[in-house]
C-alpha cells in the first residue's frame, strides 16, 4: 500500500508530506521511503494560527476558518506529494492535522484538538483519508501522545542495549524502546525542544523582527552565554519531575511563560536568552533519558538541524559515560521526515484494522485502532483486515536494499 503521511508539528512552520510503500512480510512491516515534500504555511495563515494559539483567546468563527484553511493547505500538500512522489498512485492519506490545543490537567489529558478538516484532502485527492488520530487514545485514558511510540518500538526492536528515539520538534518527546528485560516500552514528552527557543527569537532577536522565527544553524546560541539564574529558574518547572507517561505542549511552554521566568531572574540579551533555552532543552532531554541507562539516543525533527543544540545534547548525554547521540538518518529514516513517515504507518495500521498505540507508552487502558476514515471519491475501499499486528519495522531503499532492521 502506498501511503502519504501528513504532519505539521508544534512549531507550525510547514506541512511535511512523506510518501512510503508499506508491505507486510510475516511479522515485519517493510517501509520503503519514497520522499518528502514540505509546504510552508502562507504568512496570513501562519499569523492567524499563531494568534489563536494559547495563551491567546479566539472565537468559534476563527476556529472554523482555521479548520477550513488548514484542511485546504493539507490538501494542497497531499496533491503535490501524490503527483511528485507517488506518480499519482497513492492509496491512502494519513493526516495528523495541526494540534491547536491539548487539554492536560492534573497529570491527565482530558481532550485534544487538531484542525485541518479531512474532507478537503479527500475531495482534492480522491483518496481515503485517516485523520483524528489522538482522541481515541485519550478516550481510552491515554495521553494521546507520543503516538509515534508504536513506530519507534517496532523500528528499534532487537537493537542492542537501551535505544531511545528522540523527536526535537516544538516539544521534545522520547520513546524508550527497551527499558530493560522486565520493563515495557515507555514514551513521554520531555518538555520544550524548539518551542521556547523559537519564542525567544521571535520576541527578542533584531527587536522582534518578523524575519526571525528560529535560531537558524544555532547562530544566536553560539554567540551567547548561558544565563545561570534564568536556567535555574526554568529547571524548577514541576513538569520535569512528573512521572511518565506524561505530555505537554505550547499550552504551558509559550512566550508569557518565558517572560514570567525572566521577570524573576533578570532579562538577558537576546543571544544569551537563546543560549540559555538551548541549554535547557539539552539538559532536560538528557535528564529525562538518564534514568533508563540509555545506550544510544536516535534524534529526529527540526532540532537536529541546530548544530549547537546537538553539540550540547551530545555533551549532556555523554556525561558519566552516557548515551551515544545519532540521527535517524543513520538508521534509514530522514530526520526531517520521520514523524510524517510515522503517521503514514499509523494510517496503514488503521486501514488494516490494527491498533496504533502501545498502552505502556501513552498510559491508555488498552490499545486502540486510531482515527476516523473519510472516504475517497470512488467510495470507501479499505484492504482486508490483518489479524496479527506487525512486531517489527524494516526500512528498505527503492531498490529493495536493506537500510535498517532491528533484527
Amino acid at each position: 500500500m502506498r501511503v502519504i503521511g501528513l504532519m505539521s508539528g508544534t512549531s507550525y512552520d510547514a506541512i511535511d508530506a512523506a510518501a512510503a510503500d508499506l508491505a507486510l512480510d510475516g511479522d515485519t512491516l517493510v517501509l520503503t521511503p519514497l520522499g518528502l515534500i514540505s509546504e510552508v504555511y502562507d504568512d496570513e495563515l501562519r499569523a492567524a494560527l499563531s494568534g489563536a494559539l494559547p495563551p491567546a483567546g479566539t472565537t468559534l468563527a476563527d476556529v472554523c476558518r482555521l479548520d477550513t484553511r488548514i484542511g485546504q493547505a493539507f490538501a494542497a500538500a497531499a496533491v503535490r506529494a501524490d503527483r511528485e512522489l507517488c506518480g499519482g498512485r497513492a492509496d491512502l492519506i494519513a493526516s495528523h492535522g495541526q494540534t491547536v490545543y491539548h487539554w492536560a490537567e492534573g497529570g491527565r489529558v482530558h481532550g485534544t484538538l487538531q484542525l485541518g478538516e479531512a474532507a478537503w484532502i479527500a475531495e482534492a485527492t480522491s483518496r481515503p483519508v485517516v485523520s483524528g488520530f489522538r482522541p481515541r487514545d485519550v478516550a481510552a485514558g491515554g495521553q494521546g501522545a507520543p503516538l509515534v511510540s508504536i513506530v519507534d518500538v517496532m523500528w528499534l526492536r532487537g537493537r542492542p542495549g537501551v535505544p531511545v528515539a528522540l523527536n526535537l520538534g516544538g516539544i521534545g518527546n522520547v520513546t524508550v524502546a527497551s527499558a530493560g528485560v522486565s520493563r515495557e516500552p515507555l514514551a513521554f514528552d520531555t518538555g520544550p525542544a524548539n518551542a521556547l527557543i523559537d519564542a525567544a527569537v521571535r520576541e527578542f532577536a533584531d527587536g522582534g523582527g518578523a524575519a526571525y522565527s528560529m535560531d537558524t544553524d544555532g547562530a544566536l546560541a553560539a554567540r551567547g552565554r548561558v544565563h545561570a539564574p534564568l536556567l535555574r529558574r526554568l529547571l524548577d518547572e514541576p513538569y520535569y519531575a512528573a512521572p511518565a507517561p506524561k505530555t505537554t505542549g505550547k499550552e504551558l511552554f509559550h512566550l508569557p511563560y518565558l517572560r514570567a521566568a525572566m521577570a524573576g531572574s533578570g532579562t538577558p540579551a537576546a543571544e544569551d536568552a537563546v543560549a540559555t533555552l538551548t541549554r535547557l532543552t539539552a539538559r532536560t532531554v538528557a535528564d529525562a533519558v538518564r534514568p533508563f541507562a540509555a545506550t544510544e539516543v536516535i534524534a529526529s525533527g527540526g532540532g537536529t538541524r541546530n548544530p549547537v543544540l546537538m553539540e550540547w545534547l551530545r555533551e549532556e548525554l555523554g556525561a558519566e559515560g552516557g548515551a551515544v547521540l545519532r540521527t535517524s538518518d543513520e538508521l534509514g529514516l530522514p530526520s526531517a521526515a520521520k514523524e510524517a513517515y510515522a503517521f503514514a504507518v499509523l494510517g496503514w495500521l488503521t486501514a488494516h484494522g490494527l491498533p496504533g498505540t502501545v498502552p505502556s507508552c501513552t498510559g491508555a487502558r488498552r490499545p486502540s485502532v486510531l482515527g476516523s476514515v473519510t472516504p475517497g471519491r470512488p467510495g470507501l475501499r479499505l484492504p482486508e483486515p490483518v489479524t496479527t499486528a506487525p512486531a517489527r519495522l524494516t526500512v528498505c531503499a527503492k531498490d529493495n536494499s536493506l537500510l535498517f532492521t532491528g533484527r
